[in-house]
Parts: structure tokens; C-alpha cells; sequence
């Protein structure tokens, strides 16, 4: 039997699988350069496992699409001609970051490089405002970004949005932010209605997963680290594990939860409602009730958190008994979580994220004793404990990265430089 077209019935697979095949194939050799470096047509072919043809053809679409460049001669060859070589480019393609938490909202725009196109954080009380308030400044920061990427002439590969709380992995809903105050919301639905129906992908995830995979991406570039753990604290504590190299979500994409593991004494009510969670006696919240009075400046939620944890600073190393004291038993409280975690998990490396790694020269002794007392391995199971560089970026470069991956996964979703549209 024919098709009307005079193709077989099989052609039409046979054509798709080819299809599937090249776009995994510009993937490989996308993901290759990435990851190695510049190298020649024929390196990539002989690392790959790809034929010289094959590699020359996925080469030429890759730079007709803006995501590699041709790049110098290859000086490292001994004989005959020197090669090319084909180095990233993807300064035109951009993926952007958002991220809504419990005293600020921030947005950061990358392109596929890993520059910095715009990136943001603006204090907020989202705490003690209504959802839909605080997802219309979202939205406006969300429209800063695009134009920034546009004003650059770039492709915009989507928008992931942070937030502090429970994330259904299949469908992206936000179930529960304790902190914020936040229930059952569609976040994306939401985002969409406000930012008119765009094109491009938008995502949902929790901050402290994001986090974990932007601190994974920059410890990779100096360390052979699989396996970690990033623990983020502000008004509220998560933690985000990476293990072989994949995010840890769980089976419907909760984990990660570890501000709410029942370790502490009863006390403090916790924002989920119970009382003993880590994160009442680790929590910026928790520091801030130990170490000032109520009325102290360092307190109020409209001030940056970065000019708070600088008052904070200031007082530690100028030798403040109250401060110290503080910083010592939150240090202790978060080694004796974080052996917990290194018992079950023995990651390779602890990252300190948010405004642990701020006052990680006050946290990280403390910690490191409890973690040394606790853990049941020896020498604390070889887990090396580290201060991310991030800051509070980390959740929204976290957000642009997997904006990113996309891209990453199948190339042909940018469109080539010539014609601007994708095929």
C-alpha cells in the first residue's frame, strides 16, 4: 500500500526518526562544546563518537542558529593544516529567571554563555501582601527582562519562577508556601494571564532547587563534585540535593522540605503552623529574635536583605556578645540538621546558600563541630563544607539556567540567525 503522496506507510516514521535523531545529535555536540570547551570538527567527532560528515553538518546548523561560532585555529595540532576551531557562542539566546520569596522579588536574565543580561531584587513584604499584588510586580519585573533580552536582538528560550514552597513536579502548581501565606495557586496560569499569552515556555519551581542547581553549575567549573546538598536560609530554610548529577524532586516533586524536619526543641510556632521545625531555630527570623530587640532596624522586612545581614555584620566583627552568641547557636542548630542530611544523603559538598553563606564565617565552625559530632562516617563522611559566591541570585540564575536547558535538550527550538524562525 501507497500513501496519496506515493510514500509508504513506514516513511512518515522512518522521517521522524530521522528528525528525532539529528535534533538529539545537535544536543551532543551543543552539550560537548558547552561543557569542553573550544575544540576542533574533529575532536568533537573523535569525542563523540559522531563521523567527521555528520559533526560538520551539525556544526554548520549550530552556528546558523547563533548558538556556536567559528573560533581560532586549533594550535595545539602537530602536523598537517591546523583545524578550526568551534567554540559556544549563544549570546543571542537568553533565559530568564524569576523569583518571588518572603521580603524580596528579584528576576535575572542569562544567556546561554552564563553572562549576566539584567539581573534584579527589589525588597518586598510579600509576607503581609495578597498574592495577586505581589505576581503583578513579578510580571512587571518579568516584561523588564524580555526587553532587556529584546534589546539585544535576542531569542528568549523561557521564564522559570521561584518560589519558597511546594511545587507539584507534573503540573507545576504551587500546593503550599508557608512562609508566604500562600495556598493552592496556579502560578504559571496566573503569570500567563498578566504577561498576555506569550510564546515562550514558562516554568515553576522551588527556589531552594533552583539554588542547588545553580551552585552545582558553579562548582562544577573548579571541582569534579556529583553530589551535594545546598541549604538556603532567609525567613525560611530549604535545601536542594544533587545527586550524580540530577536533582533530587521525589516522587511528586516535594523534596527538599528540610526547613521542616522535627529536630528542634518546641518553642517558636513555625510558618507552616507546627512547633520543633529546623527552621525556627536557623531561620534569618530565628537569628534576628536571638541576637536584637524588636525594634532594632535590622528587623524591618522593607529594607534589603543584604543591608540587614550588613548590620549583622558590622556587630560580629566588631565583637557584639549578643550577635556572637546568636551566630554560635544557630551555627550548632544548622550542623546538627545538616548531619542528619549528610547521615542519609553523604554528599560530596554542604553548600551554604542565602544568608548562611553571608555569615558563613561565624556559622561555619559551629556547624562543621556538630556535623564532625553527628555524623557516623568518618571524618563527617569526607562532606566538605562550602559558602556559595551566589548570594541571593542564586534561585533566579537557578531559574534562567533551566530556562536554558531546553535549548540544550533540542536546539532547533532557536531559530536560525538568518531567517529567525525556528525549524
Amino acid at each position: 500500500m501507497t500513501l496519496t503522496d506515493g510514500r509508504r506507510p513506514g516513511d512518515r516514521a522512518v522521517a521522524a526518526d530521522h528528525v528525532s535523531l539529528r535534533r538529539n545529535n545537535l544536543s551532543v555536540v551543543l552539550r560537548h562544546v558547552r561543557e569542553s570547551g573550544p575544540k576542533s570538527r574533529a575532536r568533537i567527532a573523535a569525542d563523540t563518537g559522531l563521523n567527521k560528515a555528520t559533526v560538520s553538518s551539525l556544526v554548520a546548523e549550530l552556528v546558523e542558529r547563533g548558538l556556536l561560532r567559528e573560533g581560532p585555529a586549533d594550535s595545539t595540532r602537530a602536523l598537517g593544516r591546523p583545524g578550526q576551531l568551534v567554540e559556544l557562542d549563544g549570546s543571542g539566546v537568553c533565559g530568564i529567571g524569576a523569583e518571588i520569596n518572603v521580603d524580596y522579588i528579584a528576576i535575572s536574565a542569562l544567556d546561554l554563555a552564563g553572562d549576566t543580561v539584567i539581573e534584579r531584587r527589589d525588597p518586598l513584604d510579600v509576607a503581609h501582601l495578597d498574592p495577586s499584588t505581589t505576581l503583578d510586580k513579578v510580571a512587571d519585573l518579568v516584561r523588564e527582562a524580555v526587553t532587556a533580552v529584546q534589546a539585544r536582538a535576542g531569542q528568549l528560550a523561557g521564564v522559570t519562577v521561584a518560589v519558597p514552597g511546594l511545587v507539584q513536579g507534573d503540573t507545576g502548581d504551587l500546593k503550599l508556601a508557608p512562609n508566604l501565606g500562600w495556598g493552592e495557586i496556579q502560578v504559571i496560569q496566573e503569570m500567563r494571564s498578566r504577561l498576555g499569552e506569550p510564546s515562550y515556555p514558562l516554568h515553576v519551581d522551588n527556589e531552594a532547587n533552583l539554588a542547588a542547581l545553580a551552585a552545582y553549575s558553579e562548582l562544577r567549573k573548579n571541582t569534579p563534585v556529583q553530589d551535594l546538598v545546598l541549604l538556603t536560609g532567609a525567613v525560611g530554610v530549604g535545601g536542594g540535593m544533587v545527586s550524580n548529577g540530577h536533582l533530587l524532586r521525589g516522587g511528586r516533586g516535594y523534596s527538599g522540605e528540610v526547613g521542616h524536619m522535627p529536630v528542634a526543641p518546641p518553642g517558636r510556632t513555625c510558618g507552616c503552623g507546627r512547633t520543633g521545625c529546623w527552621e525556627t531555630v536557623v531561620s534569618l527570623s530565628a537569628l534576628l529574635h536571638k541576637a536584637t530587640d524588636r525594634d532594632d532596624p535590622v528587623r524591618d522586612p522593607s529594607l534589603d536583605v543584604e543591608q540587614r545581614l550588613a548590620g549583622i555584620t558590622r556587630r560580629a566583627e566588631a565583637g557584639d556578645a549578643r550577635t556572637l552568641t546568636a551566630l554560635n547557636e544557630v551555627g550548632t542548630w544548622l550542623g546538627i540538621g545538616g548531619a542528619i542530611l549528610v547521615n542519609i544523603l553523604n554528599p560530596d559538598v554542604l553548600v551554604l546558600g542565602g544568608y548562611f553563606a553571608v555569615l558563613g564565617p561565624w556559622l561555619k565552625e559551629p556547624l562543621e563541630k556538630a556535623i564532625r559530632d553527628r555524623v557516623i562516617a568518618p571524618d563527617g563522611g569526607g562532606c566538605q563544607v562550602v559558602r556559595s559566591d551566589l548570594g541571593f541570585a542564586a534561585a533566579v540564575r537557578g531559574g534562567a539556567q533551566i530556562s536554558l536547558e531546553q535549548v540544550l535538550v533540542d536546539p532547533t527550538v532557536i531559530g536560525r540567525v538568518d531567517s529567525g524562525v525556528a525549524q
